[in-house]
């Protein structure tokens, strides 16, 4: 009698103990799947949310912006570029939009940078004129800039008023196109007058026309006319800032004695001067 009362006890709390270990693992099992439930929620979310901020942008047209666009206008080179800036993030090539670009006469050199995901920005240089020419184009006379490398562009007309910009005639540009360069024998002149214009005085200021001529072998020299002053100055080709201190010198002494010069020779060191 005693050993079945031992025996059902015992049973007793074994049944118990099973109960409380079932419970426990469908309660773990209950945790977990909420755990899993919850951890599956949250990559689903940030999935879309790579899809929404990342992916889509990227599939879709870019968004563009300009820098250093003054002489143009965004309107113009979109228009230029055309199709090109159409394309996706992904397969917008750089290099086509680039060499469309850079066959804008008055522009220098374009940089494109990426920024991911839907992001291009267009940097663009344009050319900077250091002197100004007219030319005839469809029986009307229409100023054309020169940049330091001599290349012919029709830039931003605030320049012509610039008095650092400075006219230039007797150049042969009447059949060279408009992104082309002037002859090469020409390229050192504007060379000059770009260095002299990097200087802290405007030497220009004072000078309203710089004309070529011609000489033999090649070879050309220069004729200044200053500003306000009837008489013209010949000088050699070696343009630089001791020449125009030299010759701005002697305009200042001929017009202190009130002489009716009309010509003032400065070439190869020598001065010279003849009257009316």
């Amino acid at each position: 009698m005693s050993d079945y009362v031992f025996r059902s006890y015992g049973n007793e709390k074994f049944s118990d103990f099973s109960s409380e270990v079932r419970s426990g693992e469908k309660s773990d099992k209950k945790t977990f799947a909420v755990k899993f439930i919850f951890i599956v929620l949250i990559a689903i979310l940030i999935l879309e949310a790579v899809i929404y901020l990342f992916v889509m942008p990227c599939m879709s047209t870019p968004k563009i912006s300009w820098t250093g666009v003054e002489s143009s206008t965004v309107y113009e080179l979109n228009k230029i570029a055309g199709s090109a800036l159409q394309k996706t993030w992904f397969k917008f090539d750089q290099e086509e939009i680039c060499s469309v670009l850079t066959t804008v006469p008055g522009i220098e050199d374009v940089q494109i940078e990426k920024i991911f995901p839907d992001k291009v920005v267009i940097h663009v240089t344009e050319r900077n004129p250091v002197a100004v020419t007219f030319v005839s184009q469809n029986e009307r006379t229409v100023p054309l800039q020169i940049d330091k490398n001599g290349v012919l562009f029709q830039g931003n007309v605030n320049s012509l008023n610039d008095s650092s910009v400075l006219l230039i005639s007797g150049i042969p540009v009447e059949n060279i196109p408009e992104g082309m360069r002037i002859p090469a024998k020409f390229h050192p002149l504007l060379q000059q007058i770009s260095e002299i214009r990097e200087l802290n005085k405007n030497y220009f200021a004072a000078v309203s026309e710089i004309h070529v001529v011609p000489k033999e072998y090649g070879n050309y020299e220069l004729v200044l006319y200053p500003v306000n002053s009837h008489t013209r100055i010949l000088t050699d080709r070696a343009l630089n800032e001791d020449a125009l201190q030299y010759m701005m010198i002697i305009v200042d002494v001929i017009n202190a004695m009130k002489k009716n010069v009309e010509e003032i020779d400065i070439r190869y060191g020598a001065f010279s001067y003849r009257e009316r």
